[in-house]
């Protein structure tokens, strides 16, 4: 089973809780006892590995909430913006860094080509998702390629919340689930016929028609919005007060946990720099070490 997912935090749990390992336990003696399997999960309810190997985990980070989807999700226009998105200039002093960050794009794009050649070999797939604006353009994108395949399809859709026992937990992405937990969510795992594919490959080419720069998740459904969107979010924190931008984005995030990545709050907060809005009272090479506050 090919699990796709769309996040590079969430693919890399999922490698984790489908990574099969050899534990070495040697003793004092001459023998050493192999084990192959998988490392004993915490015990408690909802935890357990999944069946498979890591190489079957594919990762579509495209970031297609952001920009013009138009253009293919491995074009290069994509990878530039995704590079744009994830350097913002804070890296600059580390070359090697530097060099990952501009290649991020190219490797989404071969996830995409091994992904469609499992397809082409009949692999049956199992799509995590969430309302996550990123997730959810991810797996309307998804459903246009699935679309001229046969093969089968599954989905597992992060629940808002789960409850086990007397505690409740509410999630807002497959980022927040730790590698152990994945197991306990295939209970939520539906089958996605022939007609939800094409439902979903539709709204997406209706997204790719209105391709508005911005989309979001507004009662349960994608729409495209304008780029100023979330700015009121910025601009309700924001005070007079010197504040450092790192704190400003996580106390955004924090309280308002929408499923969009700090690398957009820092575009829109450099847009509103240079537009002389936000003032920059102690400037530093790694741009979320800076101190802003709003133009006295």
């Amino acid at each position: 089973m090919i699990e796709v997912l769309f996040g590079d935090s969430e693919a890399a749990s999922m490698k984790a809780a489908k990574n099969k390992v050899v534990i070495s336990t040697a003793n004092n003696g001459p023998t050493s006892v192999w084990i192959a399997g998988k490392k004993r999960p915490p015990e408690r309810e909802g935890c357990g590995w999944i069946e498979g190997m890591s190489d079957e985990v594919v990762c579509l980070g495209f970031l297609l909430d952001i920009g013009d989807i138009r253009e293919d999700a491995d074009s290069v226009y994509r990878r530039k913006l995704i590079y744009a998105m994830y350097a913002q200039g804070q890296w600059g002093q580390d070359d090697k860094l530097d060099e990952e960050l501009r290649n991020v794009g190219a490797f989404y794009g071969d996830e995409l080509g091994r992904l469609k050649r499992f397809l082409e070999e009949g692999e049956a797939a199992r799509v995590w998702y969430s309302t996550a604006p990123y997730s959810m353009c991810g797996f309307y994108h998804l459903c246009s390629i699935l679309r001229e395949y046969g093969n089968e399809v599954r989905v597992v859709k992060l629940p808002e919340y789960i409850q086990r026992g007397s505690v409740i937990q509410s999630f807002h992405n497959w980022g927040e689930v730790a590698a152990e937990e994945f197991a306990g969510f295939l209970s939520e795992e539906r089958a996605l016929d022939r007609e939800m594919i094409r439902l979903y490959a539709g709204l997406w080419g209706e997204l790719r028609e209105d391709n508005r720069p911005l989309r979001a998740v507004v009662n349960g459904r994608v729409v495209g919005v304008p780029d100023s969107f979330y700015d009121f979010l910025i601009w309700k924190r924001l005070t007079k007060e010197p504040v450092k931008e790192a704190r400003l984005i996580g106390d955004i995030m924090g309280n308002c946990p929408i499923g969009v990545g700090d690398w957009w709050y820092a575009k829109r907060i450099e847009k509103f720099i240079g537009e002389g809005k936000i003032k920059v009272t102690e400037d530093s090479k790694n741009k979320y070490a800076r101190l802003i506050c709003l133009k006295r």
